[in-house]
C-alpha cells in the first residue's frame, strides 16, 4: 500500500472511531488494469515458493507473504525490481490451450494454483447426502432452545424499501454451492432496524453510482441444518453451525454486494459470492486494485449503519443487535402470509 493510500485508510478508521462523517468512499477509485494482465493475476507455486500476482495502483506485483515486488515489462516478459529475485526475468506461459498455466521467475517454474472458480462460474461442492434426504431430515427437527427476553420478530421484506434494493437469492434456485435449489421463493427479508440500517446504507452509495444486490438475508433454520449436513468438515468455516443457528435465521445476516446503477450490471469483485475459497476472505490482498476498492466501499457502506463483515465472507454482513433477535425456522410463505391484510400479525 502507498503512503496516499495509506493515509486515506488511517483517516477512515479515526473518523469512523470519533464519529465523524465518512467521506465519499474509502479511497481515491482506481483506474482499471490493462486487459492483458488481467489473465496473469492468480496464485502460484506451492509451499515456501507459494506467491500472488496482484496489480496495485497501476502496478503488476508479485506478493511474498505481504511484501510486494513490481514487475517491470521487458521484452520477453518482465523483471523483478527489487526482493530476492531483483533483476530475475519473470515470464509466463501458456496451455496449448491458451491459459496462463505457469510462472517461470528466476529460473524456478511456479505451477499456477487453482483458487476458487472463474468469473461467473458458480462455486460447488458435492454435497455428503442427497439434497431431498437433507431436506426431510432438517425438517423432522427443531431449532436450538432459545433464552427468554428475545426481541419479537418483526421481518421486512427488503424489496419494498427502495426499488434499488435488487435480489439474485441464489438459494432459490439451482445456481448455488449445492446446485439445488435450498428456497421455495426468491425472497429477502431482515429485522426492521438491520432492514432501515440497510437502507441507509443504499443512501450513502446511490450518489457513488451503486446500488445493492441481496444473494441472501433471513435463512429458514431448517437451510441452515441442510448446508451443515451436506459440507464435509474440511469447509464448515463458510457454513453455520446449526446447533447455535446463525445469524441469518434471526433475520440479522445479510450476504450482498454492489451493481452499477447506470448499466444494471453486478460489480467483479476479488473472488465470486458463496466461493469457498482464500479469495472470499475479507482482507485477501490478491485481485486488482479496483476490485479491492469495490470490497472496500461495500464494507465502508455497511459498517458506518451498524454491519460487520465477517472475516471469512466478505460478501456477508451481521448487524449489530444480532443477540437480541430468536432463532427462527419460519418459511418466506409464512412471513408474506403474516403480511396480508387482514392476517393475524
Amino acid at each position: 500500500m502507498s503512503r496516499r493510500r495509506a493515509a486515506s485508510a488511517l483517516a477512515l478508521i479515526l473518523a469512523i472511531r470519533a464519529g465523524a462523517a465518512l467521506p465519499q468512499s474509502p479511497i481515491p477509485k482506481p483506474q482499471s488494469p490493462p486487459p492483458a494482465w488481467l489473465p496473469l493475476i492468480g496464485e502460484y507455486g506451492a509451499g515456501a515458493d507459494r506467491l500472488l500476482v496482484r496489480e496495485d495502483e497501476g502496478r503488476l506485483e508479485i506478493l511474498i507473504g505481504r511484501r510486494p515486488y513490481t514487475l517491470t515489462s521487458a521484452p520477453d516478459g518482465f523483471t523483478v525490481d527489487s526482493g530476492p529475485y531483483r533483476g530475475g526475468a519473470a515470464r509466463f506461459e501458456r496451455s496449448p490451450g491458451g491459459l496462463v498455466a505457469r510462472l517461470v521467475l528466476g529460473g524456478t517454474l511456479l505451477p499456477r494454483r487453482a483458487v476458487g472458480t472463474e468469473e461467473g462460474v458458480t462455486f460447488r461442492i458435492t454435497p455428503l447426502h442427497p439434497v431431498d434426504s437433507l431436506r426431510e431430515a432438517a425438517l423432522a427437527m427443531r431449532p436450538p432452545p432459545q433464552p427468554a427476553g428475545l426481541r419479537r420478530p418483526d421481518l421486512v421484506d427488503l424489496t419494498t424499501l427502495d426499488r434499488r434494493i435488487k435480489l439474485d437469492i441464489r438459494y432459490a434456485t439451482t445456481n448455488d454451492f449445492l446446485g439445488s435449489a435450498m428456497y421455495t421463493s426468491a425472497r429477502a427479508f431482515l429485522q426492521r432496524p438491520a432492514a432501515e440500517a440497510l437502507r441507509r446504507a443504499l443512501l450513502w452509495l446511490v450518489p457513488q453510482g451503486y446500488g445493492l444486490l441481496i444473494h441472501d438475508a433471513y435463512r429458514p433454520w431448517y437451510v441452515t441444518r441442510m448446508f451443515w449436513d451436506a459440507t464435509p468438515d474440511s469447509l464448515h468455516m463458510f457454513v453455520a453451525n446449526p446447533d447455535s443457528g446463525s445469524k441469518h435465521n434471526r433475520g440479522c445476516a445479510v450476504d450482498l454486494s454492489l451493481y452499477d446503477l447506470r448499466t444494471g450490471a453486478p460489480i467483479r469483485m476479488v473472488g465470486g459470492y458463496d466461493e469457498f475459497s482464500p479469495r472470499s476472505y475479507a482482507d485477501y490482498p490478491g485481485g486488482t486494485s479496483l476490485q479491492r476498492w469495490y470490497r472496500a466501499l461495500l464494507r465502508t457502506a455497511m459498517e458506518r449503519e451498524g454491519f460487520k463483515v465477517i472475516p471469512e465472507e466478505w460478501w456477508h454482513f451481521d448487524y449489530k443487535d444480532w443477540q437480541r433477535y430468536p432463532v427462527l425456522d419460519l418459511s418466506f410463505e409464512a412471513l408474506a402470509a403474516r403480511r396480508t391484510p387482514g392476517s393475524p400479525d
